[in-house]
């Protein structure tokens, strides 16, 4: 029986992951469980589940954690110190969905004690990629890509000598707003952009889906984790979004990946990894859909994809700080307090002073030194939307 933990259980990765951990039940043996403000949902699923502990991150959400897990015998905690607990408490695989950079401690905390790390959390990689894959090497422990587009390069890879690659291609519905007009953009709405055209996900994806920050934080992803440079990685739109991602060779081949638009395959690949074993996912007919499509990403319609090559070009810490900036414009935008496209300009503008004020591209990368760059972008771009607004 594999002892396994969920970091985010309560978001849809983690949601879709508890699906894949019901349907084989004696097979796992389900450690801790971790989320956010949704409780009952986290407390439904640890007694469901008869996990050790549930983790809230809200400290002052314990009382009620602890009430809906009267009588169940799950152990009850609540703070980001709890979650990081919860993350070295022994298991087999955990995996990493928290969102955000909150992610990152957590993660770094498993990779410590050897684990195999199923890594949803894309920011982990962004803001610190090196310390985690030095982690995990010093350590002995295993990161499995849970990203659909970092998952399908790493189905196309096995076998293969990622010296003979020459080109990662990564694909991108285009979100919401793929076809709009790019005049139309300044008044897109909050509920237009948390709207995704294929996808089932929460709705600070769905918004970075549609402005295309999401797949930015993808490409400098695909960096970090496969170790190309930036010039190997391309973005395609591809609105069907069933081919996640696609790998160049130097003999002119191209191996892409093909599956539903569900992220249960994904996380399946990675929890039953080295072996693969069925899942509930829809199987395709092709003779039906036709024909995929594609198309060049507009990079004024899609500015993020542009300072994510800036940021693969710069290294260091300018990965903190662009997802720091990012995050901090999504929570403006989704306040009401900043437009959809001023989120670019907030995010443009915190790199550009940081990079000329901190020397970003030298900087060691330590815990210490992406949460200082963290908090620092976060500031900025406050002040920055405060003065646009």
């Amino acid at each position: 029986m594999r002892r396994i933990s969920i970091l985010g259980a309560t978001g849809s990765i983690g949601q879709n992951t508890i699906d894949l951990i019901r349907r084989d039940r004696d097979a796992y043996d389900v450690v801790a469980l971790t989320g956010a403000r949704n409780v009952a949902q986290l407390a439904h699923d640890a007694k469901d589940l008869k996990a050790d502990v549930a983790v809230t991150c809200h400290p002052e959400l314990l009382d009620d954690l602890r009430d809906a897990l009267a009588g169940s015998g799950v152990e009850a905690a609540a703070g980001d110190a709890a979650i990081c607990e919860a993350a070295a408490r022994p298991a087999d695989w955990i995996m990493s969905a928290i969102v955000g950079a909150a992610g990152l401690p957590p993660g770094l905390e498993a990779l410590k004690h050897g684990t195999t790390l199923a890594l949803a959390n894309k920011e982990s990689l962004v803001t610190a990629g090196p310390l985690l894959l030095a982690t995990a090497a010093a350590h002995g422990a295993t990161i499995m890509p849970v990203d659909s587009e970092h998952s399908a390069v790493f189905q196309g890879l096995i076998g293969e000598d990622i010296n003979a690659v020459e080109r990662i291609i990564i694909t991108a519905s285009g979100g919401a707003f793929r076809n709009w007009p790019l005049d139309k953009l300044k008044t897109a709405t909050l509920t237009e952009a948390s709207t995704h055209p294929n996808w089932d996900m929460g709705q600070r994806i769905t918004i970075d889906s549609a402005s295309m920050f999401n797949k930015a934080l993808e490409l400098i992803e695909t960096k970090e984790f496969f170790g190309v440079r930036p010039d190997q990685i391309e973005a395609v739109v591809h609105p069907e979004s069933m081919i996640h991602a696609l790998v160049g060779f130097n003999d002119g081949a191209l191996m892409a990946h093909v599956g539903p638009p569900d992220m249960r395959h994904a996380i399946g690949f990675a929890l039953h990894w080295p072996e693969r074993k069925p899942l509930p996912v829809e199987r395709l007919d092709l003779a039906k859909i036709g024909q995929f499509t594609f198309r060049a990403p507009d990079l004024a319609r899609y500015p993020a994809l542009g300072l994510a090559a800036e940021v693969m070009e710069m290294g260091g810490l300018s990965g903190a700080a662009f997802n720091a900036a990012k995050e901090q414009a999504l929570d403006g935008f989704i306040a009401g307090q900043i437009g959809f496209l001023d989120m670019a300009e907030v995010v443009e503008r915190v790199l550009a002073k940081m990079s000329a004020d901190q020397g970003l591209q030298n900087a060691q990368i330590t815990l210490d030194n992406v949460a200082d760059t963290d908090k620092a972008a976060r500031r900025l771009a406050s002040d920055l939307m405060q003065e646009m607004g």
